[in-house]
C-alpha cells in the first residue's frame, strides 16, 4: 500500500491532467493543444454508482483496507499554504485522440456519452454522487479531485517534484478524479472531510475510502480533525 510501492511504478507517469484546489470545469489555456478532428464518437461508460457503491470511480478500497491504511498516515498539522499556486499542479494535459483530462473522466462517469471531434462530450447523462442530482449537459459538472490540490500542498506536495504534482493531478488510476455538479464541487473548495462532506451521506463510506486511499497512495498526512472524521465517515460502511 502507500506510495513507498512506487507512485510511478503504479502507472501515474500515464496521466496528465490539471486540478486545481476547487477543481473547477474550466479549462487551461495552456495545456496542450491537438488539433487533429475525430468524427463524433458515442459510447456508455456506466454511470457512478450511488450509496455505498464505488460506480466508477478506480481503485476504490474495501472499508477494511481503508481503516488500515488510514491507521498508517501521519497526522500532522496542515502545512503552510507559502509558494502554493496552480501552477504547481499542471492539468487538463492531452489523453490522446484529442481528448484532456476532463473528457476522459467525462466519458468515464457517464452514459450514453457522445464527443464530437474534439472529444467534447455533446450529449449523455451524469449523476453526481455527492449530491446525487441528475444533467444532461457537460457544462454543469466540474472535474472535482478527491483531494484538492491546496490539501495535498498543506500536507507534503510542497516537496514534490513538479512532475510528481503532474500525476497527482491528473490520477486516471486511483480515486482522484470524478465528475460532479458544479455546485457540489465549489462548495467543497479545497476544505478536507473534516470541514466539508458531500450532501448525500449514502455516499459518505465510499468518500471516506476514496480519499484515505489517495492520501495514502501519496504518503500524504491527515489532521488530528480529519483522521476523525474519516474514521466516523468509515462507520458508515456496510459491515
Amino acid at each position: 500500500m502507500g506510495y513507498q510501492q512506487g507512485w510511478w511504478g503504479r502507472g501515474l507517469a500515464a496521466v496528465a491532467v490539471l486540478a486545481v484546489g476547487g477543481c473547477t470545469a474550466v479549462d487551461d489555456p495552456a495545456a496542450p493543444q491537438v488539433s487533429d478532428a475525430k468524427p463524433p464518437v458515442s459510447s456508455s461508460a456506466g454511470a457512478p454508482g450511488g450509496g455505498s457503491g464505488t460506480g466508477t470511480l478506480p481503485g476504490v478500497p474495501t472499508a477494511e483496507q481503508a481503516r488500515a491504511e488510514l491507521g498508517e498516515l501521519k497526522v500532522a498539522p496542515h502545512g503552510s499554504m507559502s509558494g502554493y499556486s496552480r501552477a504547481k499542479f499542471p492539468h487538463w494535459a492531452s489523453q490522446g485522440e484529442s481528448c484532456d483530462s476532463r473528457e476522459t473522466v467525462l466519458e468515464r462517469d457517464g452514459t450514453n456519452v457522445t464527443r464530437d471531434g474534439e472529444c467534447r462530450a455533446v450529449s449523455g447523462r451524469w449523476v453526481s454522487v455527492y449530491d446525487g442530482k441528475t444533467f444532461t449537459d457537460a457544462s454543469d459538472l466540474d472535474i472535482d479531485h478527491m483531494v484538492p490540490l491546496a490539501n495535498a500542498w498543506r500536507s507534503g506536495a510542497n516537496t514534490w517534484t513538479q512532475e510528481k504534482r503532474k500525476a497527482f493531478a491528473n490520477d486516471l488510476t486511483h480515486p482522484q478524479l470524478l465528475a460532479v455538479s458544479a455546485a457540489s464541487n465549489r462548495s467543497k473548495g479545497d476544505q478536507g472531510p473534516d470541514e466539508w462532506q458531500p450532501p448525500s451521506q449514502t455516499y459518505w463510506c465510499t468518500y471516506a475510502r476514496a480519499w484515505v486511499s489517495v492520501k495514502s497512495t501519496y504518503e500524504l498526512s491527515v489532521t488530528e480533525n480529519e483522521k476523525s472524521t474519516l474514521t466516523d465517515m468509515l462507520g458508515t460502511c456496510p459491515s
